[in-house]
């Protein structure tokens, strides 16, 4: 597969804590070599992986197969002519979300955010923020009913992770599980309860 002919997906990091989502989504996405990434990262979402990663611009940068400035408002993934299978905003900030839901495009990020809802390609906003308000719960309601997917990145317990990248990975999984990316063992699939019994692991089971 040459890489014009490759899929695409966009990947935007915004300022909500959480960069290790968007970063360990777009190392993921380079070694399973699928899709061509095209990255947006906001002000807020450089400063938030300066200071949770130690990551600058230019580390950012280098995970990624295309890079938009979030001010480029003219990029290509500002149009919907511009054929991808859809983004994912990851880590969404509150203030990302409200733009997204209320149309609000007044930067690239938010801009292909629009263009993923109107053209009705898979959009997922893994929203980090806790605990809620009711604008945060009522904008969440609008851009799921305009067909985009809000996935919270929620541990599962039950894949007993004991690693701060084990919760990150099983997160970056269950977004590649989205789009239909098939990604061997990134996330652990539950199998149901009679097979925690089978194997005596009676704790996973309870």
């Amino acid at each position: 597969m040459t890489e014009r002919n490759k899929a695409r997906i966009v990947i935007g990091i915004s300022g909500a804590s959480g960069a290790a989502i968007g970063v360990r989504l777009l190392a993921a996405l380079r070694r399973l070599g699928t899709h061509e990434t095209h990255l947006i990262v906001s002000a807020s979402g450089a400063v938030t992986a300066a200071q949770e990663l130690g990551l600058g611009r230019g580390d950012l940068n280098a995970l990624a197969d295309v890079v938009h400035n979030v001010r480029d408002i003219g990029a290509a993934v500002a149009s919907g002519s511009f054929l991808t299978d859809g983004m994912v905003i990851a880590p969404c900030s509150m203030k990302t979300l409200a733009g997204v839901a209320n149309g609000f495009a007044d930067n690239l990020l938010t801009r292909a955010a629009d263009v993923m809802l109107k053209e009705r390609r898979r959009l997922v906003l893994v929203a980090r923020e806790t605990p809620l308000n009711l604008a945060h719960l009522r904008n969440m309601t609008l851009v799921t009913e305009m067909s985009a997917i809000v996935m919270p990145p929620v541990p599962a317990f039950y894949a007993h992770p004991k690693t701060i990248e084990d919760v990150v990975d099983h997160t970056v999984g269950r977004i590649l599980d989205l789009f239909g990316i098939e990604h061997g063992e990134i996330a652990q699939r539950w199998s149901g309860l009679a097979d925690a019994f089978a194997s005596g692991d009676e704790g996973a089971a309870r």
